[in-house]
C-alpha cells in the first residue's frame, strides 16, 4: 500500500507544475484525497482537497492558481500549479482519508520537493 508523488521540481516565478499522486494496495475511490505543503520550521498547510465525489476545496492563497484533480481509474490525484511564486515553495504531500467501505483509515505519502526561484 503506498501513495507515490512525482512532478516536483525547480521552476521559475510565474511558471507552472504539475504533481501527481499514484495510489496502490487500497480502493482510492473510497478515499478523500488531500494535498499538504510544508516548509521548514512552519506547520503543515492543507492545500487542496477533492472528495470521494468530486468536490474541491483550496486554501486562499492558491485559488485560482492550482486545480486538484482525481482520476479513479488509473488510481491517480493530481495538482496543477500556475503562476507559481517563491512563497509556493515547499515539500507538497497527498494523503487519502477513508470515508466510506474498509481498510485503514489514512495514507501518507513521501513528498515531493517544489521550488520556486530564479
Amino acid at each position: 500500500v503506498q501513495l507515490v508523488e512525482s512532478g516536483g521540481g525547480s521552476v521559475q516565478p510565474g511558471g507552472s507544475l504539475r504533481l501527481s499522486c499514484v495510489a496502490s494496495g487500497f480502493t482510492f475511490s473510497d478515499y478523500d484525497m488531500k494535498w499538504y505543503r510544508q516548509t521548514p520550521g512552519k506547520g503543515r498547510l492543507l492545500v487542496a482537497s477533492i472528495s470521494i465525489y468530486g468536490v474541491t476545496d483550496y486554501t486562499d492563497s492558491v485559488k485560482g492558481r492550482y486545480t486538484i484533480s482525481r482520476d479513479n481509474v488509473q488510481n491517480t490525484l493530481y495538482l496543477q500549479m500556475n503562476s507559481l511564486n517563491a512563497e509556493d515553495t515547499a515539500m507538497y504531500t497527498c494523503c487519502a482519508i477513508r470515508v466510506r467501505g474498509s481498510g485503514r483509515l489514512g495514507y501518507w505519502g513521501q513528498g515531493t520537493q517544489v521550488t520556486v526561484s530564479s
